[in-house]
């Protein structure tokens, strides 16, 4: 299949059911918690990327109402025209998130909550890697993937009338993308979902002082070639 056409199927999904999708999943409850916890670990006033940002609501909504500076990307149209209206606040930019640029090092977070899932499974190690070159040190990713190995499309998702598509590497295979980007995997967990689920990844980029003092000790460590 076209890589192409799996993202027009979930642009299109997400334009045809962005209401029914928040009616259907209640992710301000959802995703409640997980708010919670990025929030006690960001610093005042902190910079955070959105991937796949939705409507804002609850994640860009939630960070702006909290006084952090926040800039959400979705592919899709009707996603970006309801955050705008409802999270005026946040700097909102409709695009494919594998071909967003950003500075190196501009983030104090990133979130990518039910998106990496939508995203060719070739091109997923390279987004991680990506996401880890715009975290600042000492910078978070919460981000959910996939439990188990599966590419599909259900062709009336949510019983919505519209097609979706999603692409999962399993669980063990996302965490080593995360650590091959350079992240730390600090915590994971499973979270259900119908018969099946997702992983929910706390990962970070080491901070500065850390990896210095790792590429100190390999300095000076006697070589053993």
């Amino acid at each position: 299949m076209d890589t192409g056409e799996p993202k027009e199927l979930v642009r299109r999904g997400y334009d045809a059911l962005s209401e029914h999708y928040e009616r259907a999943f209640g992710s301000e409850t959802k995703y409640g918690s997980w708010i919670e916890e990025l929030l006690g670990r960001l610093p005042e006033a902190g910079s955070v990327l959105d991937i796949g940002c939705g409507n804002g609501v609850p994640v860009a909504r939630s960070l702006v109402a909290a006084g952090h500076r926040v800039t959400g990307v979705d592919i899709s149209e009707v996603q970006i025209r309801r955050a705008r209206e409802l999270v005026p606040g946040a700097d909102l930019i409709r695009a494919d998130a594998t071909a967003s640029e950003f500075p190196r090092e501009s983030f104090d977070a990133v979130v990518c909550l039910y998106t990496l899932i939508h995203v060719p499974l070739e091109e997923q190690p390279a987004l991680l890697e990506r996401i880890a070159s715009w975290l600042r040190p000492g910078g978070w990713l919460l981000s959910t993937t996939g439990h188990r190995a599966w590419t599909g499309t259900d062709e009336n998702w949510l019983g919505g009338g519209a097609a979706m598509w999603w692409s999962h590497a399993d669980g063990e295979t996302n965490r080593s993308w995360l650590v091959r980007a350079g992240l730390e995997v600090v915590h994971e967990e499973f979270v259900p979902e119908g018969d099946n689920g997702h992983v929910l990844f706390w990962a970070r980029r080491p901070p500065e002082r850390h990896r210095k003092a790792e590429g100190g000790g390999q300095r000076h460590h006697p070589s053993t070639g």
